[in-house]
């Protein structure tokens, strides 16, 4: 299966404190018959994809903090998927700014509730989104004094499936035993800051398990994601690491 990547600088923009930020890195990939998928980084948990003019945003988010993100440098979602309730992937006025007539929206159980409206899915779950083919994942903690930030059963990751490129994101999650199921992948998004997901060494025995041709660390904090970078360049894993700051 072909991918190529390409680091290039999205339109949109983030804007912190009122100081305009470098644009969000966007990776390109290609399915086996040769189309694109292009994929925003957007900030944390937030991501945008774009398959043949369809475009799914996952967990947007308009404010985190002092950071603001500009929405209006992308198009309005045909697809927007939810992991779970949480403040940093659930934003219901970024649900509202994304959505046009006809667009999809997909939450977990718990926060399809909250929100009153969109479709419930969860784990286990498999449907198609336009061109895309959607499986619903487990995503929840095991670490014992964490177990109630992310519960089991609760809290979805998603995996894409675009004519063959399988992008998997990951949502709120530790490295738990269904992973062994989720291959093959081309890309994961795994989400590694602490206390609440991966720790790096975590997040390193994942990507091994998962066997993606890339990973991209995600859930930006104060976690140092060069440590996953550099333990599994130095083990030859052949899986290539994307590190948000290294594509600015």
């Amino acid at each position: 299966m072909s991918k190529l990547f390409s680091a290039l600088f999205a339109a949109a923009t983030a804007v912190s404190c009122s100081i305009q930020q470098p644009a969000f890195p966007v990776a390109k990939f290609t399915t086996p018959s040769g189309e694109e998928v292009a994929v925003s980084m957007i900030h944390h948990g937030s991501i945008a994809l774009s398959y043949k003019g369809f475009n799914v945003q996952v967990d947007p988010v308009l404010k985190m903090g002092s950071t603001e993100i500009d929405y209006t440098a992308f198009p309005k979602a045909d697809c927007i998927l939810v992991t779970h309730e949480h403040g940093d992937h659930y934003d219901p006025a970024a649900i509202d700014f994304l959505s046009k007539d006809g667009t999809r929206v997909l939450l977990n159980p718990a926060t399809q509730a909250l929100l009153g409206r969109g479709e419930a899915v969860a784990n286990g779950d498999t449907l198609r989104v336009g061109p895309a083919g959607l499986i619903v994942v487990p995503a929840y903690n095991i670490t014992e004094d964490h177990l109630q930030f992310h519960p089991k059963g609760r809290d979805n990751g998603y995996i894409l499936d675009f004519d063959g490129l399988r992008i998997y994101i990951s949502g709120d999650t530790e490295d738990i035993e269904e992973m062994r199921t989720f291959g093959p992948l081309d890309v994961a998004f795994l989400s590694a800051n602490q206390p609440y997901t991966m720790t790096t060494t975590q997040c390193v025995e994942a990507a091994m398990t998962l066997r993606p041709r890339t990973l991209v660390p995600y859930h930006l904090s104060d976690t140092n994601m060069q440590e996953i970078k550099t333990v599994l360049d130095s083990n030859d894993s052949g899986i290539e690491v994307l590190l948000y700051e290294e594509l600015r």
